[in-house]
């Protein structure tokens, strides 16, 4: 399967954004689907997860209750809705899958991997 995300810019803190996670070459309804985010200098690091089994999801602490990962079958598509959005939250976001898999909060679960779209927040 390949991975296109999309949806990142410049935003200001308080601000909204939805980034998108548009599967090719499979069915993502059959993938567990992650997000990851890597600030400069620092590692990449868990965002969200939305299992393929249960539909459930989990989050990181630092994101719990601002954003949301959703899977939109009818157009192979993972969101993740980011309110609330914090200079913190500035960092290049990647979607990943895993065929069949469990949700996973580390890089190391998934075996597929967008491109990567830079969010920008500004204080």
């Amino acid at each position: 399967v390949q991975l296109q995300a999309s949806g990142g810019g410049l935003v200001q803190a308080g601000d909204f954004v939805k980034l998108s996670c548009e599967a090719s070459g499979g069915i993502l309804s059959q993938y567990t689907s992650g997000w990851f985010r890597q600030a400069p200098g620092k590692e990449r690091e868990f965002v969200a997860a939305i299992s393929w089994r249960t539909g459930g999801t989990s989050y990181a602490d630092s994101v719990k209750g601002r954003f949301t990962i959703s899977r939109f079958s009818a157009k192979n598509t993972v969101w993740l809705q980011m309110n609330s959005l914090k200079p913190e939250d500035t960092a290049v976001y990647y979607c990943a899958a895993r065929l069949y898999g469990e949700a996973s909060t580390t890089s190391s679960g998934y075996d597929y991997w967008g491109q990567g779209t830079l969010v920008t927040v500004s204080s």
